[in-house]
């Protein structure tokens, strides 16, 4: 069957479902008077036939940023409003062996599910525009020298600037950067939504954000949906470093430490020349007894940089699930959620919750975090064993080394 049929009929499957399980739970089970179930019913049609026609005009090639808040927005709602009616169809079941009759029970019920959904959407809205909350972890790598213990490095990922306008949050969201007084500032991709026409004044705030030892960007799945080349040029114009594929090198008080990045997974199948995941071309140069952070936007990368032999990687992309519970699909999919973690002997992983949202403007028992990772430095000449870098592209440039040293490392 054609692949492109078998896509739709799954979307009008998923479309269906997601509309019909409120609309015969909510609306019709509990016999409401006429007037209700006509309204709701009305209700229901018009969401079921306007969502797609709101997320195509918004997402779609005319890209109306109206529209698209009207998508996104209503997607949001519409899981809640499915995972609630799962979970008031349970509490019924529990209802109804309790001896309550109907249609009080299912009248309950219904209520119930409608307060609750329209308390988590009003208080999820909140959540994903406030100020992120600071997160602050202690990671300690055994290979670290001395003179970087302490230094701070300061994660930020998935802003996904777009429909919303946010140009005031990100200016907070820079400013609350620079208080914290990063050694090491990094964006681990997913920056924006849009075109760098259609985003530019969103994103400039962070051309403020500063750090003392280096401030890196790597590009997300996002980026590749919006212009990558474009992104990449602009972060490069605001002054920060674009880790693609290759690596800096840091260092204080004569401790040294390889900052690397590499693309996103996605970035093969993308079509832009010359992007695609290289952890060897990354790693190219690194002196095998020098510690490595990896940035790389998704946690599932972990996998090659454990084989690498990478002391620490730092991801996004996540969002800590954003709505609850679409975090069980999200851990399913890449094995690690949020916070510390160490998948492999030697290798540890922090993934971050990201510090804004991805398109319903809600996030629910999943709140953004700016990550604050004070480096640790653990037992004085640990062994660690890092894996040389193989099968390099000749084709890619050979990435100089950039030596940083720290002003106000403390």
């Amino acid at each position: 069957m054609n692949r492109r049929v078998v896509f739709v009929a799954v979307l009008v499957t998923v479309l269906v479902l997601l509309h019909g399980l409120p609309w015969w739970r909510l609306v019709l089970t509990p016999d409401w008077p006429p007037p209700v179930t006509i309204i709701g019913t009305a209700v229901t049609v018009v969401a079921l036939i306007g969502f797609p026609v709101a997320m195509i005009a918004g997402h779609g090639r005319r890209h109306i940023d109206g529209s698209a808040v009207l998508g996104d927005t209503w997607l949001g709602i519409v899981w809640q409003l499915f995972t609630w009616t799962v979970v008031g169809w349970v509490a019924g079941l529990m209802l109804a062996l309790a001896g309550v009759p109907d249609p009080p029970r299912s009248r309950i019920v219904a209520l119930s599910v409608l307060v609750v959904v329209a308390a988590l959407c009003s208080w999820g809205y909140y959540q994903a525009r406030r100020l992120p909350r600071v997160r602050r972890t202690d990671v300690t790598i055994d290979r670290l020298g001395a003179g970087l213990d302490g230094a701070r490095i300061v994660l930020i990922a998935d802003t996904h600037y777009g429909p919303i306008n946010r140009t005031g949050w990100s200016a907070r969201l820079a400013a609350a950067v620079n208080e914290l007084r990063p050694d090491i500032l990094v964006h681990a991709g997913d920056l924006a939504d849009g075109s760098v026409d259609q985003r530019r004044g969103q994103v400039a705030p962070l051309g403020t954000a500063g750090a003392a030892l280096a401030r890196v960007y790597i590009t997300g799945n996002h980026e590749y949906f919006s212009g990558a080349l474009e992104w990449v040029a602009h972060m490069e114009g605001l002054g920060w470093t674009v880790l693609h594929n290759r690596h800096v090198m840091v260092e204080h008080d004569g401790a040294r430490l390889a900052v690397a990045g590499i693309d996103d997974l996605t970035a093969a199948g993308s079509g832009v020349p010359g992007h695609g995941a290289d952890l060897p071309a990354a790693l190219r140069g690194v002196d095998p007894d020098i510690p490595v952070i990896l940035v790389a936007h998704q946690p599932k990368q972990v996998r090659a940089a454990a084989a690498a032999g990478v002391d620490l990687q730092l991801s996004g992309h996540t969002h800590g699930g954003q709505i609850w519970p679409f975090h069980l699909l999200v851990l399913a999919e890449q094995g690690a959620l949020r916070g510390l973690s160490r998948p492999g002997e030697q290798t540890q992983l922090y993934v971050s919750r990201g510090s804004g949202f991805w398109g319903p403007p809600f996030r629910i028992f999943a709140p953004s975090e700016i990550s604050v990772l004070t480096l640790r430095a653990g037992r004085p000449g640990a062994s660690h064993h890092r894996t040389a870098a193989h099968h390099v592209d000749d084709n890619l440039p050979n990435p100089a080394e950039v030596v940083q040293r720290a002003t106000h490392l403390d």
